[in-house]
């Protein structure tokens, strides 16, 4: 199968303020998630893209700008409903300090798959549009451009934490113990028998090694001798 890289839009206003900004519109980049966004995409530079796919939601268009920008070629680049932000209902534009004293808090911590946020949507709903979307959208860039295909999802942390834990065999419990940081990378290759993940939560480092494809069938015992130095 083709290779999807995951990646959180950069900073925004609300990360800064510590809101929850769930769906809320005119979310933006601030200055600092404007250079995490721009760090990705020189990272990126190097890596020839079929697609960047974006959430709707404006920090995420304005983080596939910044890749778009550093491609040489031009990637096709939809929004996906599907790739959206979780519907927190009425946590939404809340303090995130003033919910963490919520009675749901705490389940939201241990216990996620069976919280429903009030007026919102369920973490495991949140999950499962958000695991269809990528595997879909990957099987048809493969369709379209062979396995070698590398294409980009940009999306939002518990977004992009739900697909890794997907990809990783984690009950959905388990996904808070996953870390997506603003502008982040994730690398997930869906072979035909499993998923494999080659990198989480990266904010560093060469990824030109993606330019050469990853050919994932059978995990070699004892790990294998890697990739080549770049």
């Amino acid at each position: 199968m083709a290779t999807a890289l995951l990646v959180r839009h950069g900073r925004t206003t609300a990360n800064a303020a510590g809101l929850l900004a769930g769906r809320a519109v005119g979310v933006s980049l601030d200055p600092v998630g404007r250079d995490q966004a721009a760090r990705a995409a020189d990272r990126l530079a190097t890596v020839p893209l079929v697609a960047v796919v974006s959430s709707p939601l404006e920090r995420c268009q304005q983080t596939a700008q910044h890749i778009l920008d550093r491609q040489g070629g031009t990637p096709y680049a939809p929004v996906d409903l599907d790739l959206t932000e979780c519907d927190y209902g009425q946590w939404q534009g809340r303090m995130l300090s003033e919910l963490a004293t919520e009675d749901l808090w705490p389940l939201v911590q241990s216990q996620p798959s069976a919280v429903v946020f009030p007026d919102g949507e369920s973490v495991a709903a949140m999950q499962a549009r958000s695991v269809a979307a990528v595997r879909r959208l990957d099987a048809a860039f493969e369709a379209e451009h062979g396995p070698d295909a590398v294409w980009v999802a940009v999306s939002h942390g518990d977004v992009i934490k739900s697909i890794l834990a997907d990809a990783l065999g984690m009950h959905l419990d388990m996904f808070q113990r996953i870390d997506v940081g603003p502008a982040s990378v994730s690398v997930v290759r869906y072979g035909a028998s499993r998923p494999s993940v080659h990198a989480t939560n990266t904010d560093a480092g060469d990824l030109s090694w993606l330019a050469k494809g990853i050919h994932s069938g059978d995990a070699p015992v004892g790990g294998g001798a890697g990739r080549e130095a770049p």
